[in-house]
C-alpha cells in the first residue's frame, strides 16, 4: 500500500469515527444503543469477518507464518505482563489497575480488522485473528484480576470465557474449514461474509461514540499521556525488533507491529466502571491513545512496508 493510498484509508476511517460521535452527540446512538452495538459487533460481526477470512486455499507457507507469529504475539505478552510489574509502581492504586489492563489489552479486538484488511486484505484480518488469541487469554484472566483481586475469581468460569469467546470460536472454526478445504454451501459463506462485511463501518462508529463521551479539555493528563507513548511508541518498537529476530514474513511482521501498536482497549472504561476504579481516567487513556495513533499507525505501516 503506497503512503497516499494509507492516509486515504486513515481518512477514511477518521470520518466513520466522526459520524458515530456526531450520531452520539445528537441522540441517535444512545448510551443503550452503543451497549447494543458493541455487543452486535464482539459477538456476530467480527467472528464473521475472522471466519470469513479463513477461507483460502491452505498451504505449509501459511502454516508456518501463523506458528511464528503466533510466538510472537506470546513473547510480546510476556513483555507486557513484566513491564506491568515495574513500570507503574509509583502510581497510585486506581489508576494503576487501569495502566495495567490497557498495556495488555490494546484496542486491537475492535480497531484491528479494519486496519489489516485495508491494508493486507483478508489474508491480513486472518493473520490478525491469530496474533490476538494470546491477547484474548491474557485479557479474560490476567487482566480482569488486575480489577477483581480482591474478590473471589471463579476459575472455571474465566476459563469458559475464554474458550467459548466468540471470536475464538470464529478462529476454531475458520482453522477447521482452512486445514480440510472442505466446501459449504455458497448461502452460508455469503451470509458470513454480508456480516463479516459490516465490520469496518461498524467498529469505527463505536470507536467515535467513545470519542464523543469526553471534552478535548478534559483529555489534559499527564500520564495518560505517558501510557499513549508506551502504547503506540515503545511496545510496537519491541514487537518490530521481535519480528525480525523470528524472521517474520513481511505481512506477518507487518501485522505483529500494528496490532501491538494498537490505541488502549475500548474495555478498559467498561471494566473501571464496573469494579470501582478510575473509570474517567481509563477513558482519557483509550480516546487519547486512539487520537494519537492516528498518526503512529501511518508511520509504524510505512516502516514495516
Amino acid at each position: 500500500m503506497s503512503l497516499m493510498d494509507l492516509f486515504s484509508l486513515q481518512g477514511t476511517l477518521f470520518m466513520l469515527m466522526l459520524v458515530g460521535a456526531f450520531l452520539k452527540r445528537r441522540g441517535v446512538i444512545t448510551a443503550e444503543g452503543k451497549t447494543c452495538l458493541s455487543d452486535l459487533c464482539m459477538n456476530l460481526v467480527i467472528p464473521c469477518n475472522i471466519f470469513k477470512s479463513f477461507l483460502i486455499r491452505f498451504d505449509g507457507e501459511i502454516f508456518h507464518s501463523c506458528a511464528l507469529l503466533l510466538l510472537s504475539a506470546v513473547l510480546m505478552q510476556a513483555v507486557c505482563l513484566i513491564l506491568n510489574q515495574f513500570v507503574y509502581r509509583r502510581i497510585e492504586p486506581q489508576r494503576r489497575k487501569v495502566l495495567q489492563y490497557c498495556t495488555i489489552v490494546p484496542m486491537s479486538g475492535f480497531l484491528g480488522n479494519p486496519i489489516a484488511e485495508g491494508i493486507y486484505d483478508s489474508i491480513g484480518v486472518m493473520y490478525t485473528s491469530i496474533y490476538l488469541i494470546p491477547m484474548r487469554i491474557v485479557m479474560w484472566s490476567m487482566g480482569t484480576s488486575y480489577f477483581v483481586a480482591d474478590e473471589k475469581i471463579n476459575r472455571r468460569k474465566v476459563l469458559r470465557n475464554i474458550a467459548l469467546h466468540p471470536c475464538l470460536v470464529a478462529i476454531y472454526l475458520g482453522l477447521f474449514f482452512m486445514v480440510t478445504q472442505w466446501p459449504l454451501p455458497r448461502f452460508l459463506t455469503e451470509t458470513v461474509r454480508f456480516f463479516g462485511n459490516c465490520n469496518t463501518a461498524l467498529t469505527m462508529l463505536i470507536v467515535g461514540t467513545i470519542l464523543a463521551d469526553v471534552q478535548p479539555r478534559e483529555l489534559l493528563d499527564r500520564t495518560a499521556f505517558g501510557y499513549s507513548g508506551l502504547r503506540l511508541l515503545l511496545l510496537p518498537a519491541v514487537a518490530f525488533i521481535l519480528g525480525r529476530l523470528l524472521h517474520l514474513g513481511p505481512i506477518a511482521h507487518g501485522i505483529s507491529v500494528l496490532m501491538t501498536g494498537m490505541p488502549a482497549g475500548a474495555t478498559a472504561a467498561i471494566f473501571a466502571a464496573r469494579y470501582h476504579s478510575d473509570a474517567v481516567f481509563a477513558t482519557k487513556c483509550v480516546i487519547l491513545s486512539t487520537l494519537f495513533s492516528m498518526i503512529t499507525l501511518p508511520v509504524w505501516c510505512y516502516l514495516v512496508g
